[in-house]
């Protein structure tokens, strides 16, 4: 039973679904708080999505290739329910404060203060469920002199210190190719809800009072959960000077680690940084003078010599194929692996064996079709989970919420 609210049903084990039983209202749009709500879903939790009407989720347009929705909005909002609310009017903040009563958690991710402003306060959503656990995703964070302030990923990407250190030194900072900020940020939103559910758990078992949405909050900056990446940015500065900089393929003071381009249009990566992981590798690609150089054998001294490196294990792999280069480096026990394109992906074995590549139906230009998504992760068994179904159309569970308000009001 969720304090403040009517008796529910006792939650089923499910051993691959763990939080099957759990309700979560999603209030989010784009990808961080979705993110959240998608792992979330992808374990068994029922979470529903609420929508402005008639548009919904911005993200049903981004990379939108045809049709209305986009395989993004699919993608990331896989598992859910889709229900229409206007927040903004008093009908729609009764809808969900009368949700919440059964609900085991919030997700949000408006700019700080715009809940409040409609009516949707700490002390309103306590009032309606003491034990309710809400997780706010902001691109500041809900404090500071900052915590107003908009901000995407890419913004955050950069005031958290990661964009500085993607790309080649020569030319200005570039920029993962996914939205890798907000996909971090709801990791740690998903992550902070089930930390608090069980802190909840624990305190029911022994009659403890319960922490109201006053008392706490998750609250996830976008850019704290880039900076919290940074391994030891910080400290490499704090204690030495040391100012990071950008260097392409590689990784700041490890070598040989890097992409290398092959005789069939295909890129491999090899980190031959080890000490006897180098010789190895040296070995390998006919190099035994390299392999026995004194000055090579540890790896401050191969960072030193970091281009002629590269210079040398590129002069061997662009003479090969991707799967010649591979071979030979995994008969010699040298870490490497392809370079992948999403040509690449959908074939391979390894996600294949491990069903991380799931193929679903999707209506395309009036015509249902096997698409193919990624798979749950992390693995509760020998592999990924089903995708139960993709993100649902606009309103698709309007009906639903009706009845559920209903009964439970």
């Amino acid at each position: 039973m969720t304090a403040g609210g009517p008796a529910r049903e006792p939650w089923p084990l499910d051993p691959l679904r763990p939080l099957t039983g759990l309700r979560v209202v999603e209030l989010g749009n784009y990808i961080a708080a979705p993110t959240a709500g998608r792992l979330l879903a992808d374990f068994g939790a029922e979470v529903i999505k609420v929508e402005r009407p008639h548009t919904g989720d911005e993200l049903r347009t981004w990379r939108l290739y045809g049709g209305d929705t986009s395989l993004l909005y699919r993608t990331i909002n896989r598992n859910k329910r889709s229900v229409e609310v206007d927040l903004s009017t008093e009908e729609g903040r009764d809808t969900i404060l009368t949700l919440l009563r059964t609900t085991d958690a919030l997700i949000e991710n408006f700019r700080p203060g715009t809940l409040d402003r409609w009516g949707l306060t700490a002390e309103v959503l306590a009032g309606a469920n003491p034990e309710l656990v809400v997780a706010r995703v902001s691109a500041f964070g809900q404090t500071g002199p900052m915590a107003e302030r908009p901000g995407f990923a890419a913004v955050a990407e950069g005031f958290g210190g990661m964009r500085d250190l993607v790309g080649d030194p020569d030319r200005p900072p570039a920029r993962v190719g996914v939205s890798i900020g907000d996909s971090i940020a709801g990791l740690y939103a998903a992550f902070g809800v089930v930390m608090s559910l069980l802190d909840r758990e624990r305190r029911r078992h022994v009659a403890a009072a319960p922490v109201t949405p006053v008392q706490r909050h998750v609250d996830v900056a976008l850019h704290e959960a880039v900076f919290s990446m940074m391994e030891s940015l910080i400290p490499d500065y704090s204690a030495y000077q040391v100012l990071r900089r950008r260097t392409g393929g590689r990784m700041e003071g490890i070598a040989p680690s890097n992409a290398y381009e092959c005789a069939d249009d295909s890129s491999v990566v090899i980190a031959g940084n080890g000490d006897s992981i180098f010789v190895r590798l040296m070995r390998t690609i006919g190099r035994d003078d390299l392999a026995e150089d004194a000055g090579l054998a540890g790896n401050a001294g191969r960072w030193t010599r970091r281009d002629e490196l590269d210079e040398a294990i590129e002069a061997w792999t662009r003479t090969r194929p991707r799967d010649e280069v591979l071979r030979r480096l995994e008969e010699a026990s040298v870490p490497a692996g392809p370079i992948y394109r999403a040509a690449d992906i959908v074939d391979d074995e390894q996600y294949r064996a491990r069903k991380m590549v799931q193929e679903l139906p999707v209506e395309i230009d009036g015509r249902v079709r096997a698409v193919a998504f990624p798979g749950v992760v992390p693995l509760l068994g020998d592999t990924s989970l089903p995708v139960a179904h993709l993100g649902p159309d606009l309103g698709a569970d309007n009906d639903w919420l009706r009845e559920r308000l209903e009964e439970e009001s």
